[in-house]
């Protein structure tokens, strides 16, 4: 609740609160973009005429930012005129409440408002999550990946890049059939879940690809999970009407310490061509790009000091 009144910040509050909705408020504009950021409401009611930033400037500027502009925004204001509601509505808007206002019309209205955020979330989610794995997608991935190149940038940190491919997936759709192949997606991607930080992400690439973005994390250390990893597929066991099989990953690893060409594509391909080296040199092992040459992580003394 934005409102640079007092009295109406607590009609309000008292007024929602019978709906179990919890109301925070701020007092003008900067505040509710300091409030906004911090809590990520679920929806904003906002005055227009304020001390220091409007609320059209504060709408303007919450619809701008990927982080808000999907939280649904009701104007609640004295100002009655048709273009100010205009113009409201199309800076993105979902309501326009006059004052003096109905209540039990403002407690529907901020209702309504609230399922269609729950909706937005929901598709938005989907967009954003493999339908076969759970796993974020290539789409999010490359999105989240812009931004942690960012913030590494900006912090001078490191960050590693981690493209698993599992070997011979396609003889394992021809033998075993898709279901089960299916089945092996579904697990792998599980074991990856169990592997990773809660910082880390860990997302499906395209059909047995996949990508772990390791946020400060070096090339050592990423070639050491990788490794685990590795280990921990190699042990796995999938039963079959047909048999036991056995699966293996290959595993490039790639690090922004190592960049040429500091860009998110860059760590990708660098990341992509290590996973080749590692297929290329038989399969079933970690390869890493040092910055001169790509070289084999799995087996060595170096990678096994620090498993189990």
């Amino acid at each position: 609740m934005v409102d640079d009144s007092v009295v109406i910040q607590r009609l309000v509050r008292s007024r929602l609160a019978a709906d179990g909705f919890e109301v925070c408020t701020a007092d003008d504009g900067k505040q509710a973009l300091a409030v906004v950021a911090s809590l990520k409401p679920d929806v904003i009611l906002l005055d227009i005429d304020m001390p220091v930033l409007d609320g059209y400037e504060v709408c303007r500027r919450l619809k701008e930012e990927s982080a808000t502009r999907l939280i649904p925004v009701i104007f609640l204001t004295a100002q009655s005129h048709t273009e100010d509601k205009v113009r409201a509505l199309d800076m993105g808007a979902v309501d326009y409440v006059t004052k003096p206002f109905d209540p039990i019309e403002l407690r529907a209205r901020v209702r309504s408002a609230f399922r269609t955020k729950y909706l937005l979330d929901l598709l938005e989610q989907k967009a954003q999550i493999d339908g076969l794995t759970g796993l974020y997608n290539r789409s999010y991935l490359e999105r989240r990946l812009e931004q942690e190149f960012d913030r590494v940038q900006r912090y001078q940190s490191s960050m590693s890049c981690v493209m698993i491919d599992i070997d011979h997936f396609k003889e394992i759709n021809d033998t075993y059939g898709h279901l089960f192949g299916d089945l092996v997606l579904n697990e792998v991607a599980d074991a990856m879940r169990q592997q990773v930080r809660a910082v880390d992400l860990v997302a499906r690439y395209g059909g047995e690809e996949f990508v772990v973005i390791l946020p400060e994390q070096h090339l050592e250390g990423a070639s050491t999970f990788s490794e685990r990893l590795r280990r921990h597929v190699e042990r796995m066991r999938f039963v079959h009407r047909k048999g036991e099989a056995k699966v293996t990953v290959s595993i490039g690893v790639a690090s922004t310490n190592e960049l040429f060409d500091p860009t998110p594509r860059s760590l990708l391909d660098l990341a992509d061509q290590a996973l080749y080296a590692a297929k290329t040199r038989g399969r079933n092992r970690v390869c890493y790009w040092d910055g001169h040459s790509h070289l084999d992580a799995s087996h060595s003394s170096a990678a096994e000091a620090d498993l189990p």
